[in-house]
């Protein structure tokens, strides 16, 4: 083995020293492979260079939001096996999610150690039993559990428990959750209790539910995700020779979002560890989020008491968000308690100062939404990518109004958690025709007036939908479109980084990109909530909803409860570059009572409120806090369901003006030549027929027949804009008269 390369001698490389130090998140797609262990280095500055020369022992990396952790441990890894330190074989990388570990799996190849293992806890630990089970139990290994939230309903109709939807989703949560801290069905209450954790139903009920839950899935010879990992403690526990085997393969591990591992994952990594200390983890108690599953900081916070001689380096140089957005997350964190409180980084931005963020209360929720769709398409009219801006919110049913006010404003979305990329069916059936053009070459007459990789790609993908312009509308027809523009995207960049790349050249990597889950961007305002959105980051981010009783959210009772939610906003803060939206509403609906109240953890920090400990004062309009408009309304008062009555409070019942449940009278006829006149108005001004009028609102006026613009103009989603400059056509056509713009243009 080649000794290792001295670096103590050097001192930070010169890029570093002239202000070249790489993004630590923002990478070009090709980077080139580094030439030698050395040049791995180059570019990391002096903080990540100590990580990733610390290669021996016990290693803890205390990074910030923003610092590089990935950068950090991605070179640290590279380097030890550029170098011929450490055999790519002998190395395991393991995170929390498949996305993170694509992304880790994707940096390591472009960095030339390629053959390191990147996984997910469950991901290693099921392929180890999987090989290892016929040699420790016999036969082949029980089948996976596809749908968890099937039998659980199941176990509970055997206990005479009916679970409605969202209870049946909490309860497999609870479960979960038991069976990643090693409670058992009977102890469930007990730990329920000492834990002050707010069970979904009686702790007894759930108990009783998770033991049916049990005794169903061993009748059927079934394990789930969490039994993948209890059950590989227990081999590795019992058969000591199969641990000797495992930690005969892998001498190295390097453990990412520390802070998240469970007690279960934590037996599981000391297991795989044995006596030795070869170990290196990072993490960052401020961003500690997801203790309903049972992640703890305290491995992250104990470990330097368990591991004396520890190396520990803190990551505090923030090259992800401008100074003003430091500052907010900084000040944020001061006011925090606890134990992670005490541990808590300062960050120092290394970015050039931005704008300030901006704090905006709104009358109510629909009156928000509208407002942060204006923002963003004038963001967008200023240059920013729909693809670098994200609306991020505590729960995902926040979600609807803000789909509906993009779609208003023209705006292209996606949300959040939705199909892997490469999973989707026109991504599978693209690989597939790429493949065939590569195979074919020159004999491919598809290809003949194609003159580079990029024509080449599109002419294989014009087969299969993609078209140089958007098709109009929304729904499948477009995230088709989406996803085949995504490729074309891809190769373009491929072929910028690689002139001599051939079609062949694009389907390998694709096909890395796919077993690494690395997927190019898709174009769109990302919707997602504050859970979905660790881990990524875009140039602005709105933070909405931001008022008591959802930030900190109801249910947060205790003080660590609170202090995780503070954590959470935290996370929703660094995830911003340099645009920075937060804003709140003061009633739910239109005309509703103003009895909210901004979150409290915007105490101090929005331009006049008072401090924590000091009496609230009433928000100024001075010092850069900016109170949004709501928009003119004729409508006054709670909506109410014109069929029952009832006061509606979502946001499609309010489109409609009626109880999803109650009867529709919709004119079905009108509903058509409304369509049709729409699609017509949409072709002319070229833009996709929701950005004329929604579905919602189409179904809504259907339904009202308006008479007059007072009347149409009450149906949500109208407003003033365009009933000015549609209102006419719309009452022409309720009013059962022929009107131009169908085919012909406006009237």
């Amino acid at each position: 083995m080649p000794p290792p390369v001295d670096n103590a001698s050097r001192g930070p490389p010169p890029t570093w020293q002239h202000g070249g130090v790489t993004s630590a998140t923002h990478s070009s797609l090709f980077p080139q492979v580094p030439e030698s262990a050395d040049a791995v280095l180059d570019g990391l500055d002096p903080e990540q260079r100590e990580v990733a020369t610390a290669l021996h022992g016990p290693v803890c990396v205390l990074a910030g939001a923003g610092t590089g952790k990935t950068r950090a441990i991605t070179h640290r890894i590279a380097y030890g096996v550029r170098a011929g330190i450490l055999q790519p074989s002998s190395v395991l990388a393991v995170t929390f999610t498949n996305r993170a570990a694509g992304e880790m799996r994707g940096r390591l190849r472009q960095l030339g150690a390629g053959g390191v293992q990147a996984r997910t806890f469950h991901s290693a630990a099921l392929r180890q039993l999987q090989y290892f089970w016929p040699k420790a139990v016999g036969g082949e290994l029980p089948r996976l559990v596809e749908r968890k939230v099937q039998l659980v309903a199941e176990a509970g109709a055997r206990c005479r428990l009916r679970l409605d939807r969202g209870e049946l989703r909490d309860v497999t949560s609870e479960i979960e959750w038991a069976k990643v801290t090693q409670t058992v069905p009977a102890d469930y209450p007990a730990a329920v209790a000492k834990s002050l954790r707010d069970a979904p139903r009686d702790p007894a009920e759930i108990s009783q539910i998770y033991g049916t839950y049990e005794e169903l899935k061993r009748d059927r010879g079934m394990i789930d995700f969490e039994d993948v990992l209890l059950l590989t403690v227990g081999v590795l526990q019992d058969r000591h020779d199969i641990a000797e085997q495992i930690r005969a393969q892998y001498q190295h591990f390097v453990v990412d979002e520390y802070q998240d591992v469970s007690p279960l994952q934590q037996r599981l990594l000391e297991l795989w560890l044995g006596d030795r200390d070869n170990l290196c983890v990072v993490g960052d108690a401020s961003q500690t989020i997801y203790s309903f599953t049972g992640a703890t900081p305290d491995h992250l916070l104990n470990f330097r008491t368990r591991h004396p001689h520890a190396t520990v380096v803190k990551l505090v140089r923030d090259y992800r968000s401008t100074p003003q957005v430091v500052h907010l997350a900084n000040g944020l964190l001061a006011q925090a308690r606890g134990r992670a409180a005490e541990h808590r980084l300062e960050l120092v931005s290394q970015r050039e100062p931005g704008p300030e963020p901006l704090y905006t209360e709104y009358g109510d929720e629909p009156a928000e939404a509208e407002g942060v769709a204006r923002r963003i398409r004038d963001l967008i009219a200023s240059g920013v990518s729909a693809g670098e801006i994200a609306v991020l919110y505590r729960i995902n049913a926040q979600s609807e109004i803000y789909e509906q006010a993009l779609a208003d404003a023209g705006v292209p979305y996606q949300l959040r958690g939705a199909e892997r990329f490469f999973e989707r069916p026109e991504v599978r059936e693209a690989g597939v025709a790429l493949r065939g053009a590569a195979r074919a070459g020159g004999n491919d007459s598809l290809l003949d007036d194609a003159v580079d990789l990029p024509s080449q790609v599109r002419a294989v993908l014009g087969t299969k939908g993609w078209t140089d312009a958007p098709p109009a509308g929304s729904g499948a027809v477009r995230d088709r479109w989406e996803s085949l523009a995504a490729l074309v995207r891809l190769a373009e960049d491929f072929a910028r980084a690689k002139a001599k790349a051939t079609l062949s050249d694009l389907v390998a990597e694709l096909d890395e990109r796919a077993a690494a889950q690395h997927a190019p961007t898709v174009e769109g305002v990302t919707l997602a909530s504050l859970h979905a959105a660790k881990g990524l980051e875009w140039d602005a981010v709105f933070l909405v909803g931001l008022t008591e009783g959802m930030m900190p959210i109801t249910y947060a009772k205790t003080d660590e409860q609170v202090e995780e939610e503070r954590r959470l906003l935290y996370v929703g803060v660094t995830r911003a570059r340099a645009h920075l939206a937060l804003s709140w509403s003061l009633s739910r609906s239109p005309g509703g009572r103003p009895s909210r109240r901004p979150s409290r953890f915007l105490n101090g920090l929005r331009p006049g409120s008072a401090a924590v400990g000091a009496r609230s004062a009433p928000a100024a309009s001075a010092g850069g806090v900016e109170r949004g408009a709501a928009r003119r309304r004729t409508r006054r008062g709670p909506v109410l369901c014109r069929v029952c009555g009832k006061t509606l409070t979502e946001a499609g019942e309010m489109k409609l003006m009626r109880c999803e449940d109650c009867p529709s009278d919709m004119d079905e006829g009108l509903y058509e030549r409304l369509r049709d006149w729409r699609a017509g108005q949409a072709s002319l001004l070229g833009q996709p027929p929701y950005c004329v009028f929604t579905d919602k609102t189409l179904m809504a006026i259907a339904e009202a027949v308006p008479s007059s613009g007072g009347e149409l103009a009450v149906i949500s989603g109208v407003g003033a804009r365009k009933l000015d400059r549609f209102g006419a056509d719309v009452l022409a056509i309720c009013a059962g008269q022929e009107v131009g713009g169908s085919e012909d243009g406006p009237s």
